[in-house]
């Protein structure tokens, strides 16, 4: 008979967890659906070495979830965007592309540097965005890193490359 009694206990215990952790995966997704613009527990803090100084994006971080096209390193290399034309375009043209990306926000740009977030969408990670344009030498230098964790399951390198691409096919703003 305690035997029968210590597993009911335990399945009702099982079947209670599984109903509050149900219940705040609800309430997260509508939290996220009506709040979208407000910052999550995953949000992280912006680093405070971004910027183009000394000819340089900041370096990526030693863990896989950043890429740079200034990277000496396999893991974080990526190859820089080309354009044609003049940097004033090229910079238009990134605006107009960031701007049509979900969850992207310009936070601050100059005739040659454009800073941008990306957040996702349910959890609110935050993945910081740099674009030096380099009129000399007719490149857009890169940098996508993530805030938190270790891995971005290449998220950061497929911004890139899909930014890339519509880079490529935009007709000039």
């Amino acid at each position: 008979m305690s035997v029968t009694k210590d597993t009911s206990k335990s399945m009702n215990r099982g079947l209670l967890t599984t109903i509050i952790l149900f219940g705040i995966v609800i309430i997260w997704i509508g939290a996220r659906l009506i709040f979208p613009d407000i910052p999550t527990i995953f949000a992280g803090t912006k680093p405070d070495n971004l910027g183009f100084n000394n000819g340089q994006l900041a370096p990526c971080p030693m863990t896989p979830n950043c890429v740079n096209s200034q990277s000496k390193d396999a893991e974080h290399s990526i190859k820089s965007l080309s354009y044609q034309g003049d940097s004033v375009n090229a910079i238009a043209k990134l605006k107009t592309i960031i701007n049509q990306e979900k969850g992207s926000q310009i936070i601050s740009e100059t005739d040659n540097y454009l800073y941008a977030q990306f957040t996702s969408p349910w959890m609110g990670f935050v993945d910081d965005v740099e674009f030096y344009v380099n009129p000399e030498k007719g490149t857009i230098e890169v940098r996508s890193a993530s805030r938190l964790g270790e891995s971005d399951l290449g998220v950061n390198r497929q911004r890139i490359e899909q930014i890339r691409e519509a880079f490529k096919t935009t007709v000039g703003a």
